[in-house]
C-alpha cells in the first residue's frame, strides 16, 4: 500500500518510514518482525488508516532502512531509540498507540517497560513477541517446576524456537539466505504459513541476512540475566492459535509485567497480519478505542 515516505536519523544511521491516514488522527505506530518489513503491515493499513495516522517504519538491518555491520549495533537500547527518532520526527510529543509483530514485538517491550516513551504509550499491542526478559524468568521458573511439568514445557517451546539457535551460529544463516533461501521464502510462506499470494521481495535476502544480528545482539544475555520490566501501559496480546514458532505458554506469567492484561485468540498461524488481517484490524481496533488519549477526552 502506497504512503507518503520518510528518511530519519537515529544516531548515526538514516530509517525508511511511510505513514498513511490523516495526521489530524490518533496516532498508530506499527513496528515489523523478522525476516520482513513494513510491508507486512499492508493488509491491515487500508482499513486502520481510516481512524488512525498510521506510522510504519523499516527497523536497521530491513527494507530501505541502513543496515549496520556490527552485531552490537542492533542491541535492544539503540533499537528503542529508532522508535523514539521515529516518532519524534514524525508525531513529535504526541502520545501514540503501539502494535508490533514478532521481533518488532520483542523489541517494543524495550519502550513500553521503561524509557523516554512510556508516558506516551497509550497502549501496546503485541502479536507473536514476548518480552525477552520475561521470557528469561518463565524460563527459571518452568525449570524449577520439574514435577508440574515445566521441563517438558521448556522442551516443547526449544524444539518450536529452534531456529534462535541456528542464527547464533556465525555465518550460517547469512550463507542460507546467500544461497537462494530469498527465492525459497515465498514458497515456504505458502506451504506452511498459510500466505497464499507470498511473492518475491529483492529486498528479501538482505532482511534475512542483516536481522539475524537482532537474535545474535540480545536473546541469550537476556534469557540468562533478565531484568524486571513493568509495563507502563495497557497490553494487549493477540495469539495466533497456529503459531509453529511462538506459544501460548509464553504469556501465561505477562499478568505479573502488566497488570491488567488483554488477550485474543485468533484463528490464524503465525504471520497473522498478512492471513488475518480482518481478525488482527478488530482486536487492534476495539483495544485502541478502550484506551484514548485522555487529555483528548471531554
Amino acid at each position: 500500500m502506497n504512503g507518503t515516505e520518510h528518511r530519519i536519523a537515529s544516531g548515526n544511521i538514516q530509517l525508511h518510514a511511510v505513514t498513511n491516514g490523516d495526521p489530524g488522527n490518533p496516532a498508530l505506530v506499527m513496528v515489523h518482525g523478522y525476516p520482513d518489513n513494513h510491508r507486512v503491515w499492508d493488509r491491515v493499513v487500508p482499513e486502520l488508516a481510516r481512524d488512525f495516522f498510521i506510522v510504519r517504519y523499516d527497523v536497521r538491518g530491513a527494507g530501505l532502512s541502513d543496515k549496520p555491520g556490527r552485531t552490537r549495533d542492533y542491541r535492544l537500547p539503540l533499537l528503542s531509540q529508532d522508535l523514539e527518532a521515529v516518532v519524534e520526527t514524525l508525531i513529535p510529543g504526541r502520545p501514540f498507540h503501539l502494535v508490533a509483530h514478532d521481533w518488532g514485538s520483542i523489541q517494543s517491550w524495550e519502550s513500553v517497560t521503561h524509557g523516554p516513551l512510556t508516558s506516551r504509550i497509550l497502549s501496546f499491542t503485541s502479536i507473536s513477541g514476548p518480552s525477552l526478559d520475561h521470557v528469561g524468568f518463565w524460563l527459571r521458573d518452568q525449570v524449577r517446576d520439574f514435577k508440574g511439568g515445566g521441563t517438558l514445557r521448556v522442551l516443547r517451546q526449544l524444539a518450536s524456537s529452534w531456529y534462535v539457535f541456528l542464527f547464533q551460529i556465525p555465518v550460517v544463516p547469512e550463507a542460507l539466505w546467500q544461497s537462494g533461501l530469498d527465492r525459497l521464502w515465498p514458497d515456504i510462506l505458502k506451504k506452511h504459513e498459510g500466505v497464499t499470494d507470498a511473492r518475491f521481495s529483492p529486498l528479501q535476502k538482505a532482511d534475512g541476512r542483516f536481522g539475524v544480528k537482532l537474535y545474535r545482539a540480545n536473546f541469550l544475555a537476556h534469557l540468562i540475566n533478565p531484568a524486571k520490566r513493568y509495563a507502563n501501559c495497557p497490553v494487549q496480546v493477540l495469539l495466533p492459535s497456529h503459531d509453529n514458532y511462538v506459544g501460548p505458554q509464553l504469556f501465561d506469567q505477562l499478568v505479573r509485567w502488566t497488570g491488567k492484561l488483554t488477550r485474543v485468540e485468533l484463528d490464524a498461524p503465525h504471520w497473522a497480519p498478512l492471513t488475518a488481517p480482518d481478525q488482527v484490524v478488530e482486536a487492534i481496533r476495539n483495544f485502541v478505542t478502550q484506551h484514548p488519549n485522555p487529555a483528548s477526552a471531554p
